[in-house]
């Protein structure tokens, strides 16, 4: 009988403090409406500076990345100037009633819960009470039948649950107050919710034409953003976990807006079907897919999907094939001459990937070596149309000590390996035909890396890694002078 009536009691003195708090606070909180701001304040808060440059006439210094882990675009800007944005006072103050009475709300739905326990123990009880009745007076008519030791103790049992009879209907009435208060809340919530809104469409006009202001900015920094140098690689973040060690997956860089298909193709040789994907969420979280065969099986982990079509290697041979997935026809094919294949010069992890196919800002582009470059990887700009090389670049760079590589902005970024510890380490320009030796960390999460290429619309990494389909995000750096904005 004790430990129910030391629930009742907690329970009790739980309501009794949350009655009190209500009558002591909410009653100063009624004068909301009247607070008034001093004209010092001006009805903002005190203002912070940030670091400004020393000279606001000066270059900007702008890092892009393309995504956070959250899948947002960011564009983070050193700006010669600066502003923050300010809050009404009475707004703030209205957020903490918001945030006290939905503190209160959760106690109330803790304290409803215990209190709605509790009675279903008591409601058990007192039907064990009545049966210990009907079988007492069964005892007493037949006491003659019966020792009496068993009549003491029915009678003992009937003396310790006799009290919980009024204290059944105690916790019934409690239950219907906390019941009564839990709707007197939500109404107090719904009124200082509606309140918030109305105070707070003082400044929206204000608050959206700054922000419109800032997207008109932001696009415009975009704009000028358009390249830039590599100069970090984000943590790897891990879509899916599926297929074999080798594959490829990437979406389109040139899609319609909206059109977020995922493309997904499992190993490197003797397969030609296709996995289309409606969005991204749908290959993260379903097998649902519409498969597209290829007229011919693909070669390595290169292909690209480029407005609308895949561009992919004929497996055993150093033909590009250009298939259209709309009319599931074969739209162009070319043979890239002198480009070796059937593991000719293939990357350093084997796996037929003698010739890769890219995408960056400026266009389609293909890597691969040749014996006139003594194996080196040789650099062709392609047109997409056509297939036909625009213009070839030569490098000193041995194709078969390359882990993996991808095209940024018309370089080219080498790998120094494709398991264990990985680095971007060898970059090569396009625009100046020079080379530069870098450093630039790649975490390899799963160790094996078979695919890495660059999409330049979601300024990403796309990387298939022993059977993981992975996505880092890249930090590009530019220098927008003052006078450009």
């Amino acid at each position: 009988m004790s430990v129910p009536l030391l629930k009742i009691g907690v329970v009790l003195s739980t309501m009794a403090m949350i009655t009190n708090w209500m009558s002591q606070t909410l009653p100063s909180l009624v004068g909301l409406n009247t607070t008034k701001l001093t004209a010092a304040q001006g009805g903002y808060p005190d203002r912070s500076t940030g670091v400004l440059p020393a000279n606001p006439e000066e270059s900007w210094q702008v890092y892009s990345s393309a995504q956070d882990s959250e899948g947002r675009c960011v564009c983070t800007v050193v700006a010669p100037q600066q502003t923050m944005c300010s809050r009404d006072a009475r707004t703030k103050q209205l957020r903490q009633l918001l945030e006290k009475v939905q503190n209160m709300t959760q106690s109330i739905q803790v304290l409803d819960q215990r209190t709605q326990r509790d009675l279903q123990y008591v409601v058990k009880m007192e039907d064990q009470l009545r049966g210990l009745e009907t079988k007492f007076r069964q005892v007493e008519e037949n006491h003659k039948q019966n020792i009496a030791k068993q009549y003491k103790a029915i009678k003992a049992k009937m003396a310790e649950l006799r009290p919980l009879i009024p204290v059944l209907e105690e916790y019934k009435a409690d239950a219907r107050l906390v019941l009564q208060f839990k709707a007197e809340v939500q109404n107090l919530t719904s009124m200082l919710g509606e309140l918030q809104q109305e105070m707070g469409a003082y400044d929206y006009d204000d608050l959206h034409s700054r922000v419109t202001s800032l997207e008109e900015r932001l696009r415009a920094c975009m704009q000028k953003l358009a390249c830039g140098k590599l100069t970090g690689i984000s943590e790897p973040i891990t879509i899916k976990t599926s297929g074999s060690r080798f594959g490829s997956w990437m979406t389109d860089p040139l899609a319609p807006e909206g059109d977020t298909r995922v493309w997904y193709m499992d190993g490197y040789h003797n397969n030609r079907f296709v996995r289309e994907y409606k969005s991204m969420t749908d290959f993260m979280t379903s097998d649902n897919f519409t498969s597209h065969r290829l007229p011919h099986p693909w070669s390595g982990t290169g292909q690209v999907v480029y407005n609308g079509s895949i561009y992919f290697n004929k497996f055993q041979s150093h033909t590009i094939i250009k298939f259209d997935f709309k009319t599931s026809t074969i739209s162009k094919t070319q043979r890239l001459d002198n480009a070796g294949y059937s593991n000719a010069y293939h990357y350093a992890w084997g796996g037929h990937s003698d010739i890769d196919l890219m995408v960056d800002e400026g266009g389609l582009w293909a890597v691969y070596a040749t014996n006139q470059n003594a194996g080196n990887i040789v650099i062709s700009k392609l047109n997409p149309i056509t297939l036909q090389v625009i213009k070839s670049w030569t490098t000193n760079h041995p194709k078969r000590s390359a882990g993996e590589a991808f095209m940024i902005c018309g370089t080219l970024y080498v790998t120094n390996g494709y398991s264990g510890g990985t680095k971007v380490y060898y970059a090569f320009h396009t625009n100046s035909s020079t080379y530069e030796y870098i450093d630039i960390a790649l975490q390899n999460k799963y160790s094996h890396i078979s695919m890495l290429d660059y999409n330049p619309r979601d300024r990403a990494l796309y990387a298939w890694n022993n059977g993981h389909q992975v996505l880092y995000n890249v930090t590009l750096f530019h220098v927008i002078r003052s006078q450009e904005l």
